[in-house]
């Protein structure tokens, strides 16, 4: 009788379970989800770096999201030594097209950077929710590893003022960052959201499919 019971509890908190997870959103055409990103004029007020806690070590494995993001985008596998020290291995730069042997030689990139977050709605988050947002391993798209000349060029601009060097990257680009905002609730300026509008008529076969952040 109480292993029934049991079993029954079980069932009935797996149903809530499901019932509570959020549902995963369809994907849709990049055109599409850049017309339902909300215009909004940003504003830097307050901004400070340290307001987004990030390369932390969530899962206390001793590499930081740094670290993960190396070990999981690496076209070779690296050696991952004591203290999560990273060694060999090759990646793929496809900001411009670059391929390297060194992690060094690498910067990984918020694909919508955090200063840009901020203008764009992560102003009024908590501290706990900036630091997810700068850690964001749930969506692959989110942190990117590039060369660090690209990203440091990149720096804090949106795709209106800034793309990668390697043109065919273009509709990749505009499509994960599309994927970011989406995910995360966070509004274009004018000037961006003209600049991915027009830049979406020429990526049709671009489709954004992500979850909202928890």
């Amino acid at each position: 009788m109480l292993r029934s019971s049991l079993a029954a509890g079980a069932v009935c908190a797996a149903a809530v379970a499901l019932a509570q997870a959020p549902a995963h959103a369809a994907p849709v055409p990049l055109a599409e989800a850049v017309a339902g990103l909300p215009v909004a004029d940003e504003s830097r007020d307050g901004y400070d770096r340290s307001l987004f806690p990030h390369w932390t070590d969530a899962d206390r494995d001793r590499c930081n999201t740094r670290a993960e993001v190396l070990i999981e985008e690496a076209v070779t596998a690296p050696e991952v030594g004591e203290r999560c020290r990273i060694s060999g291995g090759e990646w793929y730069s496809y900001y411009d097209g670059r391929s390297h042997t060194e992690a060094r030689a690498l910067d990984i990139d918020h694909m919508v950077p955090l200063a840009e977050a901020w203008d764009s709605g992560a102003s009024a988050w908590s501290t706990a929710r900036r630091r997810d947002y700068a850690n964001d391993l749930g969506e692959p798209v989110a942190l990117v590893a590039v060369t660090a000349r690209e990203n440091r060029q990149k720096a804090d601009q949106d795709p209106a003022t800034w793309m990668p060097s390697l043109t065919s990257a273009h509709c990749r680009y505009i499509t994960e960052w599309t994927a970011v905002k989406v995910r995360w609730g966070l509004s274009a300026d004018r000037a961006e959201h003209e600049t991915l509008t027009r830049m979406a008529e020429d990526c049709p076969d671009a489709v954004v499919d992500t979850e909202p952040a928890a």
